[in-house]
């Protein structure tokens, strides 16, 4: 190539492109890429328009390729430039290390000037923002996963009088998907719902019933103000006291208020046959993610099989033919193994290991100390009792062991902020009867809601 024809910046010889017109070098810089170029671009304008700028040499401003770098101070690059430097009529013998694709740390520039960019390059913050000798703060633990205060071994804790009766369901806060006054069974939160748990699938509703049954039964998330008042560690201990009445209270309302509403998400379909039959199905799954070895709430697995042996569901007789004729394995693992399992642990002969279960079941032992007599034949009503009250003792202490169980389970847990709101105990209680109604006394609210399931169970498969 003859020595008056030069190269423009894109590499084509071009014999009308003057190498020192500034207006093409300008253009042909913020173009470059590679570390012998950068070293120039940092610079500021008025280096460029100098008295000196038209005379720099053509070696000194070299073409360059298109590998992304980020941008540096001029000292640390200036002693390789050389090295790395290519003009339009020269090449090493040895070519340059060719600088790594992936983005490296900025480095801070001397000047005290942000760094600059030839080409978008993903800029990596934290290496020029986190203070030296700091680190960012970690995301907060959820309150399940937070670890308790350390008790005090047993040999050196004394007796604390309980203060004051303790209740571990939240107060009746505004709901998202409530008003302040509702009506009970409003049809648009009843589909809200019904598309809620659709979204999810039985081993995810089934961790979202664990952590709110922990709440409720003051396995998990107990402060140390709450322990100080009731006098034991646990929510498990205080039930099996006569001063934890209001925590036995809430824990029978709480499973019979599940159960309603379970029965309710099969009665009332008004649909085809087949829609019953696919809600009956979708209990059974959480049945099944809630048993032991699953996700291990036994309260929350009581709850669901108290909806699906309810005289009103057990009734509907075609609605369960076609369970069996569409969905054989939920029909048979409902027969075969939910229904002998729910009474072995009626009877207290269930299954109890914390490692298997990370909530017992607690519902036997609170019936009993509330007065409540055990169902069963008279014959065997003494060793049934016999039974309960061991479980219930054996279900105090391993509180901390269950709790370890349960914090398992529920570790990296991320629950969806409306499924955990409609399963608590007063949402629950507002849906079935209503702001009005949720006050009135507890057997009366229990007496007309079961009222209610008859008449949808009488229209659904009527008798005769």
């Amino acid at each position: 190539m003859s020595a008056d024809i030069a190269k423009c910046p894109l590499g084509i010889e071009h014999p009308g492109w003057d190498p020192l017109d500034l207006s093409d070098w300008r253009a042909r810089k913020w173009s470059d890429s590679q570390p012998a170029g950068l070293e120039h671009v940092g610079r500021s304008r008025e280096g460029l328009s100098g008295p000196g700028a038209s005379a720099v040499p053509l070696s000194a401003l070299p073409r360059t390729g298109s590998d992304p770098v980020l941008l540096t101070t001029p000292a640390p690059l200036g002693s390789i430039a050389d090295s790395l430097r290519a003009s339009d009529g020269q090449l090493h013998a040895k070519a340059p290390n060719k600088p790594p694709r992936t983005p490296s740390l900025m480095l801070p520039d001397a000047s005290g000037r942000p760094p600059t960019y030839c080409e978008l390059v993903p800029r990596v913050p934290s290496a020029q923002r986190t203070p030296a000798g700091h680190s960012c703060p970690e995301p907060e633990a959820p309150w399940w996963e937070a670890e308790e205060e350390e008790e005090e071994d047993e040999e050196n804790r004394c007796f604390s009088r309980p203060q004051a009766e303790v209740s571990f369901c939240p107060p009746d806060n505004p709901f998202c998907m409530l008003g302040p006054q509702n009506r009970p069974l409003e049809p648009e939160v009843l589909r809200t719902l019904r598309g809620l748990f659709l979204e999810h699938h039985p081993g995810s509703t089934a961790l979202h019933l664990l952590l709110v049954d922990c709440q409720a039964t003051g396995l998990l998330g107990v402060t140390k103000a709450q322990r100080d008042a009731m006098g034991v560690a646990s929510g498990l201990e205080l039930l099996t006291l006569p001063h934890g009445r209001r925590l036995r209270l809430e824990l029978l309302e709480r499973h019979e208020a599940l159960a309603l509403a379970g029965a309710l998400a099969v009665l009332g379909c008004a649909g085809p046959l087949e829609e019953r039959a696919a809600a009956l199905r979708g209990l059974v799954e959480l049945a099944l993610a809630l048993r032991p070895g699953a996700a291990g709430d036994l309260p929350g697995l009581a709850a669901v099989m108290s909806a699906l042996l309810m005289p009103q569901v057990s009734r509907l007789e075609r609605t369960w033919r076609q369970l069996r004729r569409s969905h054989t394995e939920a029909a048979l693992a409902f027969e075969q193994e939910l229904k002998p399992l729910m009474r072995a642990l009626d009877e207290g002969a269930g299954p109890c290991d914390p490692g298997e279960v990370a909530l017992p079941h607690v519902a036997p032992a609170v019936r009993l100390l509330e007065g409540e007599e055990l169902p069963g034949p008279l014959d065997e009503s003494c060793e049934r009792l016999l039974r309960t009250l061991h479980g219930a003792r054996q279900m105090a202490r391993d509180a901390p062991r269950f709790r370890k169980a349960a914090a398992g389970r529920l570790r990296g847990f991320r629950p969806d902020p409306e499924l955990r709101e409609a399963l608590t105990t007063g949402f629950v209680r507002r849906l079935l009867w209503g702001s009005r109604g949720a006050g009135a006394p507890r057997a009366a609210r229990l007496e007309k809601f079961q009222r209610v399931l008859s008449v949808l169970s009488q229209r659904l498969e009527p008798d005769g």
